[in-house]
């Protein structure tokens, strides 16, 4: 199950679980579309491809709750 991270690591913005705009790679590093772009949708921890992360909304949601541990470090 995905971790569903609140933030984007690269620049701190907030990445809700129940909407769309964040990217995620095969280890869930999170990022917001702009900077998904900026790194030309390629993950600057691993490598690999930034893809459109699902959204998670109301019963799956509540039942498995989105992760409140922030990766932005400034």
């Amino acid at each position: 199950m995905l971790e569903m991270r609140p933030d984007c690591e690269r620049c701190g913005a907030d990445l809700p679980a129940d909407e769309g705009g964040a990217f995620i790679c095969s280890f869930e590093c999170t990022f917001c579309a702009d900077c998904a772009d900026a790194l030309d949708e390629r993950c600057p921890n691993c490598g690999g491809e930034l893809l459109d992360r699902p959204a998670r909304t109301g019963a799956a949601l509540k039942k498995n709750p989105a992760s409140t541990k922030r990766h932005f470090t400034a």
